[in-house]
């Protein structure tokens, strides 16, 4: 195929292996693990654990990704659209509360492929870095119930800095636009699981407050009664280590002044405890 599914519009050449694209990447499923995942936000995870499947490489290069093994370096098994029908299939079995697409942007193609095989009566989940093509969300429209995306920058120049992403807050925006249209009004069962809508998820980076507090802000503007994720999670992981003003967590005075703009804006959603900063919540991978 000749690939422009992501916002970098590579028009590269993919075979089902191999690509020449920025994530060089085939347009065979590639997974890390397929497992049970406890650690999303509380009507995602609920008591039986969201339905994870973890894909491979990434349409981001994030400098501080704690899944850099498989999201930089491409880690993982190959396996064939039937199979990954297959593996929906196995997670609905075991119990999950819906099937969570884990950076899926690079195999749409084969994930609609593999829905159209076995679709799920859960719902289905793309949980996603927010950088996505507004085409490549439409031809999703009916295959997802819920959308999980980031909004990492309202600062163009860190997007570019830390994700080597041109022009990633009007991208960002566009795309999360697209997809509380599909969605709609968050709806929810009696359990307080999320059936259908959008959660829109902000990682709060060590000295970049004024970024965290702005990209607030431009939710509030855009999306009126927006659910958001404040999270606080970030350890540095890959590159960052290296990156003097990302090689620390954050401070319980910078996720404050955040978490107390999130409260000034009345956005609704979920905020984590600072606790949650532990690599034991990061999967093992199992390719």
């Amino acid at each position: 195929m000749i690939c422009n599914l992501c916002p970098r519009r590579c028009n590269a050449e993919r075979n089902e292996q191999l690509g020449n694209g920025f994530c060089g990447l085939g347009t065979l499923p590639k997974v890390a693990r397929i497992a049970p995942h406890y650690w999303e936000e509380p009507c995602i995870s609920g008591t039986n654990g969201s339905g994870a499947v973890f894909f491979s490489g990434c349409t981001l290069r994030c400098v501080f990704c704690q899944n850099y093994e498989i999201s930089a370096e491409n880690n993982g098994r190959v396996i064939t659209i039937e199979k990954l029908a297959d593996e929906f299939k196995r997670l609905e079995y075991k119990g999950v509360h819906n099937i969570n697409l884990v950076s899926p942007t690079p195999y749409v193609e084969a994930i609609k492929a593999a829905l159209d095989i076995y679709k799920p009566l859960i719902p289905i989940v793309y949980n996603c870095s927010g950088y996505e093509n507004v085409e490549t969300l439409k031809s999703l429209e009916g295959y997802i119930d819920i959308y999980l995306p980031d909004f990492k920058y309202s600062d163009n120049e860190l997007g570019l800095k830390f994700s080597r992403a041109k022009k990633y807050a009007e991208t960002a925006l566009a795309a999360i636009s697209e997809m509380i249209r599909q969605t709609g009004e968050p709806a929810f069962d009696n359990d307080n699981i999320m059936k259908r809508g959008t959660i829109i998820r902000h990682l709060v980076l060590p000295n970049h407050t004024k970024n965290s507090i702005r990209a607030l802000e431009l939710i509030a503007d855009n999306f009126d009664g927006a659910l958001v994720s404040l999270m606080c999670q970030y350890i540095p992981f890959g590159k960052a280590k290296d990156i003097h003003e990302l090689s620390r967590k954050i401070t319980h005075r910078e996720y404050e002044k955040v978490r107390q703009k999130l409260f000034e804006l009345d956005l609704d959603g979920f905020v984590q405890d600072l606790s949650s900063a532990d690599e034991k919540y990061i999967p093992k991978w199992e390719y």
